[in-house]
């Protein structure tokens, strides 16, 4: 097996891209739609992250949450809050189970935490 890869629901293709690829870093490696004015199905990935998002009815639901895990969440955090995305500023929580997150939410409800464990 190989690691799963996501599928979360979205509503807006400009506003998932505004998200995941101008704002969290993502590149769109590609799309499908069955016709022009159909809805879109796309992957976006960065490093080993590969996501796919679906205007699709019956995919997924939105409200889903992903983990990922990155290895320098206070890189990551600079970088987040340098972009100044409008809609939120993260910021860095430390976990019960010994992790520091970083937790977004998309335009469509959907969790994204990035976690570091800390190090002992």
């Amino acid at each position: 097996m190989k690691a799963p890869v996501p599928c979360l629901r979205i509503f807006d293709e400009a506003k998932a891209l505004d998200f995941y690829v101008d704002y969290l870093g993502f590149i769109k490696d590609w799309e499908h739609r069955h016709e022009a004015h159909f809805p879109i199905y796309l992957q976006v990935s960065r490093g080993d992250c590969v996501l796919h998002l679906s205007e699709h009815h019956g995919d997924c639901c939105p409200g889903a949450s992903v983990m990922v895990p990155v290895d320098d969440i206070d890189a990551l955090h600079a970088e987040l809050s340098a972009r100044h995305y409008r809609m939120q500023r993260p910021g860095i929580e430390k976990m019960p189970w010994g992790s520091r997150d970083i937790s977004v939410t998309d335009p469509f409800g959907n969790k994204i935490r990035f976690s570091t464990p800390e190090k002992t």
